[in-house]
């Protein structure tokens, strides 16, 4: 499993979670457009790290330090999102895939300096709170 694939993983269930309140295994194959074979075996690896509470055929729930590491994700992601579309002025359409792109390469250091820069933004660009 690579790192990226781990991360899209958390953020998934993040956004899932912060939408729907729970977290099925449906709803993380459809938001991924994976198969939920793929979602049930994520999940036991993110269990054996200690990031979420998995068992067969039963809602999945992020343990505290699975929920801190997903919401530092989603927060990265929405910052620079943020910074696409006001500083590169970049429209609605490309920010998404473009941030996608770009969180997995960005320190933590650079976005918080973005954080800083941005004036400590509350939401992204599409009205979404970003995690502090």
């Amino acid at each position: 499993m690579t790192t990226q694939t781990r991360e899209d993983y958390l953020r998934a269930l993040y956004i899932l979670d912060e939408e729907k309140g729970m977290l099925k295994s449906s709803d993380v194959a459809a938001y991924l457009r994976v198969s939920k074979p793929s979602v049930s075996e994520m999940a036991r690896h993110l269990a054996g790290e200690g990031l979420v509470k998995s068992a067969p055929y039963s809602k999945l729930a992020f343990t505290p330090k699975g929920k801190r590491i997903a919401a530092k994700l989603t927060s990265k992601h929405r910052i620079i999102e943020l910074f696409l579309k006001r500083v590169l002025k970049r429209s609605d359409a490309f920010i998404h895939e473009e941030a996608h792109r770009l969180e997995h390469a960005f320190s933590d250091e650079s976005v918080q300096r973005l954080r800083k820069m941005l004036g400590n933004p509350k939401t992204d660009p599409h009205g979404k709170p970003i995690p502090q």
